[in-house]
């Protein structure tokens, strides 16, 4: 990886992880589109679930108080049942199919809330999030519009919603990158991850993009927050469209 791309791919960790620090994601849609358009498919996955730990890790633990560990430890038990499906078929897409998939996660913020029925802190929802969304995150490297689904109807405010599906994204990007991670080293081209100076780098800077994040959301509204949240992410979904046609 040349310098020029490794200083490229820092400046867009901590405005991603600014994004993904108000939201709770969007970042880690557009970090995962900045990274496909630079890197191999398996290295991207691996950077980017090594750069969302730790954006989303330390957004959990901004946010702690805020955590409904009920719902995760439930959403972790899906989870456990995905990464067994996933680890025993061993499919991995290619770039194309990734990037219709990223679209795809990012329109369904369009879905009319009156079409479904969701909530993830009804009996059986949370076990059915953690294995799709597993799932989708493995495959295609991102989940977050699917996962807001889960949470659009809850009674939770938007504190406990970013800390909560922060929580839960460690465990998914954990899985990430031992599942292609595994591809990765298996084939020999981890030469393709980028030096560990820009990892050093990277992690400070995911920190403090979500600290900065974090003091926009306490002065945003639960209205503002869905409607910026949702024109973002609508406007990656086209991009990643653009990229799977071919026409960049």
């Amino acid at each position: 990886m040349s310098p020029v791309i490794a200083l490229a791919l820092l400046v867009t960790v901590i405005v991603t992880s600014f994004i993904s620090g108000v939201f709770g994601m969007a970042g880690g849609l557009i970090l995962m589109a900045a990274l496909t358009a630079l890197l191999p498919v398996a290295t991207a996955m691996v950077v980017h679930g090594a750069v969302q730990i730790v954006s989303n890790g330390y957004r959990a633990i901004l946010w702690r108080k805020f955590i409904d560990w009920r719902i995760f430890r439930r959403y972790a038990l899906g989870s456990i049942a995905a990464i067994a499906l996933l680890f025993l078929v061993s499919w991995r897409p290619e770039a194309t199919a990734v990037y219709i998939l990223l679209a795809a996660a990012a329109f369904t913020v369009w879905i009319p809330k009156a079409w479904i029925d969701i909530d993830v802190q009804r009996p059986g929802q949370a076990e059915f999030a953690g294995f799709a969304l597993q799932a989708m995150n493995t495959l295609a490297g991102v989940t977050g519009p699917l996962l807001d689904i889960f949470f659009a109807r809850t009674e939770m405010d938007r504190r406990a919603v970013v800390a909560t599906k922060a929580v839960t994204q460690v465990l998914a990007h954990l899985v990430k990158i031992a599942f292609w991670g595994a591809a990765l080293f298996a084939s020999a081209a981890d030469s393709l991850l980028p030096p560990l100076w820009f990892f050093a780098a990277a992690l400070p800077l995911s920190m403090l993009g979500t600290t900065l994040g974090g003091k926009l959301l306490e002065r945003m509204t639960d209205i503002d927050f869905r409607f910026w949240m949702r024109w973002l992410v609508t406007a990656v979904g086209v991009f990643m469209l653009i990229r799977a046609a071919g026409w960049l």
